[in-house]
């Protein structure tokens, strides 16, 4: 029995509509890319949403099209959201901060045709329309007045057709555009993952789980958001929707401060100051940079209450210095772009807020609890549930209606497990009290001695050093341990220190066992685009990296068969910078002239641990230097001056680095051998009887060598003629006719049969014309002739075999006919498209039978494919399949769940049409597939191989 209750599907535009009609007057304040400081309301960004609406429509974009943005947070941002929303396309949101090789690749992939962007970005998007072949258009975030005057693609871009004016838009289009009407599970929005491990992959939120998650994230324990408050929110609105923050902030009617391009500390505090902000979300980067400021400046947050720290663990001493300095509240938090992204948040339980405050940090520091509607699992390797003691490590999974269940296009394959759980990637524990805390990524948690170390929690605490401005853990390779950690320190400007001062700071601080081996001082650690510490580069730069005790012991082993005692510390300085000047010396400014197409701001993870070169020679015997316990590492002392990047080199790989003499090139070579190589001795011929019959043999043999010349020429001519049929027609030197029915179909059979007589011919020749030198040639022209009618006669039987006609289907009973778009595509001149055709008399084993029965015995492929899954994705993956297969689209219809396409044959252009159809089905969805010839005849399997291929992608 169902509920007698009013059903409304979940759909964004509804959010959009409830500020503006109850909150309508609420300002929206943005700091504009040209420069002022623009007020507008959620009333006017209403009303402008469905003038963008009306512009998207008018350019030809429909329900399930991808538009991209590529913008900052601004109240335009805003309004190009809900106007591609509304009208059920796809809002495709691109991170800037990505290399131009890494967005072409997402924008490609997503297929975008529309693209909003900032004045600031008009160079990326310059660069990437050669590379996205599907984007029209280019809508630039600004008025007349700003618009550039010299925008053009950085090369050619065949379906761009110009750039647009934002405002101009806006004033163009009327006002009075339908939103929703659609299903709830309506894709919404696209964010692609940074392809930590592989190609970036899509995550494609629905309406449903967008607007889920807004009330999720106004849960008192989550963000707590009401219209009393005043918001700024700094993460952009391309990491996974601004945190949801672009949909809260409207769905409670708060007060939203917009930032823009400047995200310094001293920009977010003029807003923080100016417009009273309340409420405020942002990764630990940017939190550091405001703390600063307000120390260097003696300022004061009299007004801000909360702010949300994710993207990142967040260090203890940001958590102090925004409570007990300004009295901010700090919810640290945690989630994913699969997870929309709120998946954690460490609200004290109303037990914990009756702890001191000292005691409660333990459970501020960590990601905290999830909220309704998200579930959470700790899993061993096997898949085992782990027990919330607060202790066992295992796989972080999570579960709910807001997480991805697959990826955009398939990418990824199967990613839950059989309970429904997504796999996140991270290692973590979960207490008693519910609080779960990441200790690593699976791929950063370093394994020293059969045992993991969370170098999050190192770094977070060295970060509470005062002199530090940054801070990375990496696990190098250690031939006892496995892995052992190290520190990376960025100091603040103008500060010097010492490895044993921030040994000394984590004393007593982390098990003694997790003291990291050796303290690097780096000028750099590089962010990725999401602003996290990019370790995968840092991992690639120090690939040659070795740790200062093993560097000290392989140096002794080389340089005398006994050990000696340790070098002194001003020596391992000495080349612990020169190692630092080789390895961690900064990237080159220019890019690489071909970078590969998956690109997170890191090197991929296989390059990163692959060795930069081979092995040369094996590794030097480590001898001991110190006699510490073998539990603890040996540490080497240092100088106040050191301020380098890495560590010491061993002499061996000094002294390949070392120049080579200019000498070198120059010195005279040098010989091995003073005798010449063996050679065959060469010796005069002898006058004689045979030897004169001899030489009038050769002399008789000449007419008879050129017969077997001429025999093997046209034993190769077919096979020659063929090629050139196919190359002509593929160059355009001739067309099909030339190519194909003549060089190919009629010629080459003809010269193959003539090729047989000659290459008997030739071997009779070659019996009476001098056998000892002709036999080869003569056979060989007699067994290309032979291989070619083999190759012509199975090629005959195929064909024999297949029906007469280009006509291949999964479904006859409801026929897959081509539209007028699709007719008029395929030209008059083609054969004739029936609904049920039968096959003519003179087909030989089809005569007269229909092409529905004969496709049944000959294309087991061509069989309807249903799919447990929406028909918006199977109808999203089935045009991704076809695009991919290098057909081009005729129509696009994802109302109708109609494609049409043509094809062609790679060598000689033979021209194909197909229909895909899907539909509904009691499983989820049903597609169907008709791919037709243009030209009578036998299609060699063509047609059948290419329905069954793109069935198969689409199944995945």
């Amino acid at each position: 029995m169902q509920g007698l209750m009013q059903h409304g599907a979940l759909t964004v535009d509804k959010i959009i509509d409830h500020a503006a009609l109850w909150h309508g007057g609420r300002e929206v304040v943005t700091r504009s890319v040209e420069g002022p400081i623009v007020r507008t309301t959620y009333g006017a960004i209403h009303e402008r949403a469905k003038r963008v609406s009306n512009a998207l429509l008018a350019l030809g974009v429909k329900p399930g099209d991808r538009v991209a943005t590529l913008a900052w947070n601004t109240a335009r941002h805003m309004e190009a959201w809900y106007g591609i929303m509304g009208i059920g396309a796809i809002c495709h949101t691109l991170n800037p901060r990505l290399f131009p090789e890494q967005i072409a690749w997402i924008a490609d992939h997503a297929g975008d045709r529309v693209i909003f962007t900032d004045l600031t970005f008009l160079p990326i998007v310059a660069a990437i329309l050669p590379r996205v072949p599907s984007l029209e258009h280019v809508v630039v975030f600004t008025d007349r007045d700003h618009m550039p005057v010299d925008f053009k693609p950085a090369g050619e871009a065949p379906n761009y057709k110009g750039v647009l004016c934002f405002e101009d838009l806006v004033a163009e289009h009327p006002a009075d555009c339908a939103w929703g009407g659609f299903d709830e599970g309506t894709a919404a929005g696209l964010c692609y993952t940074s392809g930590t491990t592989g190609d970036p992959k899509g995550v494609l939120y629905s309406h449903r789980s967008n607007f889920l998650h807004t009330l999720i994230t106004l849960q008192p324990d989550v963000m707590g958001l009401s219209q009393k408050d005043v918001i700024l929110p700094v993460v952009p609105m391309f990491h996974a929707n601004a945190w949801g923050v672009a949909f809260s902030a409207p769905g409670t009617g708060a007060k939203m401060v917009m930032p823009g391009a400047k995200m310094d500390g001293a920009s977010i505090y003029e807003l923080l100051d100016s417009e009273g902000v309340t409420f405020s979300a942002a990764v630990p980067t940017v939190w550091q940079m405001l703390l600063q400021h307000l120390r260097e400046n003696d300022l004061k947050l009299p007004v801000l209450n909360k702010v949300v720290i994710g993207g990142a663990a967040c260090p203890e001493h940001i958590i102090r210095a925004f409570q007990e300095d300004y009295d901010v509240e700090v919810v640290h938090a945690w989630g994913m772009t699969e997870t929309s992204p709120v998946g954690t948040l460490s609200v004290m339980t109303d037990e914990l807020a009756k702890l001191p405050y000292d005691q409660q940090m333990p459970y501020r520091l960590k990601q905290g609890r999830p909220p309704l509607g998200v579930e959470l699992k700790l899993t061993d390797d096997a898949g085992n549930r782990l027990p919330h003691d607060g202790k066992s490590f295992g796989n972080l999974k999570i579960k709910g209606p807001i997480i991805a269940a697959e990826y955009f296009r398939g990418a990824g394959g199967k990613i839950l497990d059989a309970e429904g759980f997504f796999d996140t990637g991270d290692v973590a524990t979960i207490d008693d009290h519910g609080f779960m805390q990441i200790t690593d990524r699976a791929k950063d948690v370093v394994k020293s001695g059969g045992e993991w170390i969370s170098t999050i929690d190192i770094e977070n605490i060295a970060l509470g050093h005062p002199k530090a401005a940054m801070t990375a853990v990496i696990g190098v390779a250690h031939p006892k341990w496995d892995e052992r950690p190290i520190l990376l320190v960025k100091l603040k400007e103008g500060e010097t220190a010492t490895k044993e001062e921030f040994l000394a700071f984590l004393e007593g601080k982390i098990a003694k066992w997790w003291t990291p081996d050796d303290v690097v001082f780096v000028d750099d650690i590089p962010l990725g685009a999401t602003g996290k510490i990019d370790k995968k580069l840092i991992r690639q730069r120090m690939a040659d990296y070795v740790l200062p005790s093993l560097a000290a012991a392989a140096v002794v082993a080389e340089a005398a068969p006994e050990p000696e005692p340790e070098p002194p510390a001003a020596t391992l300085a000495a080349a612990d910078g020169a190692q630092a000047a080789r390895i961690y010396a900064p990237e080159p400014e220019e890019p690489l002239s071909e970078p590969p197409p998956l690109l997170e701001p890191q090197v991929v993870e296989a390059l990163a641990e692959a060795p930069s070169q081979p092995v040369a020679e094996p590794e030097p015997e480590v001898v001991p230097v110190a006699a510490a316990p073998e539990a603890e590492p040996a540490f080497e002392a240092r100088g106040e001056s050191e301020h380098f990047p890495l560590g010491p080199l061993t002499a061996t790989a000094a002294a390949a680095l070392a120049p080579v003499p200019e000498e070198a090139f120059h010195a005279k070579p040098v010989f091995v051998a003073e005798e010449p190589p063996l050679a065959m001795p060469v010796i005069p011929s002898k006058g004689g009887k045979k030897a004169r019959k001899a030489d009038a043999k050769g002399k008789s043999s000449g007419a008879a060598g050129v017969l077997v010349d001429v025999a093997v020429l046209v034993a190769l001519a077919p096979a020659l003629l063929v090629a050139a049929g196919a190359v002509g027609v593929k160059l355009g030197l001739f067309g099909q006719p030339v190519g194909y029915d003549l060089l190919t179909l009629d010629w080459a059979p003809k010269v193959a049969t003539l090729g047989v007589a000659t290459g008997v011919l030739a071997l009779i020749v070659a019996l009476f014309g001098g056998f000892s030198k002709l036999w080869k040639k003569a056979l060989l022209a007699l067994a290309i002739t032979i291989a070619t009618l083999g190759v012509m006669v199975a090629a005959n039987a195929v064909g024999g075999r297949a029906p007469p006609i280009h006509d291949v289907s999964t479904d006859w009973k409801t026929p897959l006919m081509l539209s007028d778009a699709g007719l008029a595509a395929r030209g008059g001149e083609a054969q004739t498209v029936e609904p049920d055709p039968s096959l003519p008399v003179g087909s030989a084993d089809f005569a007269g039978r229909r092409v529905a029965d004969v496709n049944a015995e000959t294309c087991p492929a061509a069989r309807p494919l249903v799919l447990a899954r929406s028909p918006a994705d199977a109808y999203e993956s089935a045009k991704a399949a076809v695009q991919a297969a290098g057909l081009t689209l005729v129509t696009d219809d994802p109302i109708d769940g109609r494609l049409e396409a043509t094809g062609q044959s790679f060598w000689y252009g033979l021209k194909d049409d197909l229909v895909v159809r899907v539909r509904p089905d009691a499983a989820g969805a049903r597609v169907d597939m008709r791919s037709v010839g243009r030209a009578p005849g036998a299609d060699m399997g063509r047609n059948c191989r290419r329905v069954g291929g793109l069935l198969a992608v689409v199944k995945g």
